[in-house]
Parts: structure tokens; C-alpha cells; sequence
């Protein structure tokens, strides 16, 4: 089996690979081969998502079983109010099909590095204090892709509030 993944960029991409292994052990013999599919920016909304997620499954060098589209809500636009209309939207542009599973990230997929924040603190060389709430409500105004950003800035360490 071949799983294509439609992921918006270098976070996601480095998940795949962790997804891979926390799979293998679970999945003894029936692990499917996962196939990310880089988009460099938003996941494609409408009918270029359509277009995509038939290709993949119907034809094409990446001939795939299922495809699952990772997307975040926060796109830097007000394009989703939160994550069930986000994949709401994402089944009404791809239309019918039972091999299409997408998945929304309430504001942006690094909401769920944040209970990492003492990791993320060693990587970074820093001690700023962790964004204040459970990861899914770290909001627009500041999402927390860009509070991991700033905490890898040595001119902007500090306190996150």
C-alpha cells in the first residue's frame, strides 16, 4: 500500500519520517509506504486540490492507495474558521471519494510541537517561557510556527508571552 501525503512544508516533512518509524513497530508487515508530497506554502484549495488528489490516486508516477492532505487553518489568510471547516472544505473541493482523508491542524501543524518546549528550548540555545494554554489554542495573531521561530533568533530571545 502507498500513502501520499500532501504536507505544506520542512516541519511536515520531517514528521513523515518520525510518522515512518512510530508506524513500522505497530504495523508489523502491512507498513505502507509513505510518499510525501512537498507544497512549499498552503495545501492547493478547490479544484487544483480536486485535480491533485485524483492524479495521485488515479494515474501518475506517484500511483498512490490513499492520499491524506496535512494542512494547517492559519494559511495567513482567513481562508477557515477552525479545523472541522477546514476539512470540510478540503472534502467539498475534492468531492466523493472514499481515498481522500484530509486533516486540519487548528491553527498551524507546530501547535502539536509545543508540549516539546524544553526540547525545543536545547535545540534553540534558549530559556523563553512556553507559549500560555493547551497548543491548539496558541491563536492567529502569533501562531506557534512563528513562536518557534523566534525562539531560534538570538536578537529576539526572551519572554513569549
Amino acid at each position: 500500500m502507498k500513502i501520499a501525503l500532501l504536507i505544506e512544508g520542512q516541519t511536515e516533512k520531517v514528521f513523515v519520517r518520525h510518522l515512518g518509524r512510530f508506524l513500522e513497530p505497530r504495523l508489523s508487515g502491512r507498513m505502507p509506504r509513505l510518499h510525501p508530497i512537498l507544497y512549499h506554502g498552503p495545501t492547493p484549495k478547490n479544484d487544483n486540490l480536486r485535480r491533485d488528489v485524483n492524479r495521485l490516486i488515479e494515474s501518475g508516477p506517484v500511483y498512490a492507495d490513499a492520499v491524506i492532505a496535512l494542512t494547517d487553518v492559519y494559511t495567513g489568510r482567513a481562508d477557515f474558521k477552525d479545523a472541522s471547516d477546514t476539512k470540510r472544505k478540503m472534502r467539498e473541493w475534492v468531492g466523493k471519494n472514499d481515498k481522500f482523508f484530509p486533516h486540519a491542524a487548528q491553527h498551524d501543524f507546530e501547535a502539536w510541537l509545543l508540549p516539546f518546549w524544553e526540547d525545543i528550548q536545547k535545540l534553540a540555545g534558549h530559556k523563553m517561557s512556553p507559549p500560555a494554554g493547551a497548543p491548539e489554542s496558541v491563536n492567529h495573531n502569533k501562531p506557534p510556527s512563528y513562536r518557534i521561530k523566534e525562539s531560534s533568533r538570538p536578537a529576539t530571545r526572551g519572554v513569549i508571552t
